[in-house]
């Protein structure tokens, strides 16, 4: 409902750019639009009407998966091995929060890129699908459905970082329990320096 330009055009422009948080206020409530927003990179959705104290909440939660560090910091150099981890040919910078195989640059949402962290802090290890909706978003889950944001941002990234998200060799699924990251020894070419 915005002049000239949706609010779905707006999400696409900015990550682009950057990866500064961003909520969708919307009076469009359908799941379809609330999953388009969300694939287009929105780190939340929130259907109008709304309660003030639950858009607070949400701020606040995203503030805190942010932390100090800012969205839209320009780049800064960091030591060589500090913070970087080695993957087969995918590189995660967990300081400049960027990934990249090769010389091509994967864009991540910071959701992503939290998930993506949150996954590979403890290779090997089984989060729970309700664990990573409270640490990535600050609630736990009240209904199934709540879950259902976990699977859509764990295929998002799959489809981001794996050669074939059909068959993933880096995020795996524990069939009623949540995801885990391969272990780092079962990969080829894995190194981890921080």
């Amino acid at each position: 409902m915005l002049p000239k330009m949706d609010g779905f055009a707006v999400c696409r422009r900015l990550r682009a750019e950057s990866c500064v948080p961003i909520i969708f206020l919307s009076a469009l409530e359908a799941i379809s639009e609330r999953v388009a927003g969300l694939d287009l990179g929105a780190d939340d959705y929130l259907p109008k009407p709304f309660s003030p104290k639950e858009l607070e909440a949400r701020i606040a939660s995203i503030l805190r998966r942010v932390g100090r560090g800012s969205a839209t910091a320009e780049p800064r150099e960091i030591p060589v091995g500090q913070g970087v981890l080695r993957v087969g040919d995918l590189v995660v910078d967990t300081n400049r929060r960027q990934v990249s195989r090769g010389s091509d640059r994967i864009s991540l949402t910071y959701t992503e890129f939290s998930l993506l962290e949150l996954l590979f802090r403890e290779p090997g290890r089984v989060v729970p699908r309700a664990e990573i909706l409270e640490q990535l978003w600050g609630y736990p889950p009240r209904r199934a459905a709540d879950l259902r944001v976990v699977d859509v941002y764990v295929a998002r990234l799959r489809g981001k970082l794996e050669p074939d998200p059909r068959n993933p060799e880096l995020i795996l699924t524990v069939r009623g329990i949540g995801y885990s990251s391969q272990r780092m020894g079962e990969l080829p070419q894995v190194a981890v320096n921080a």
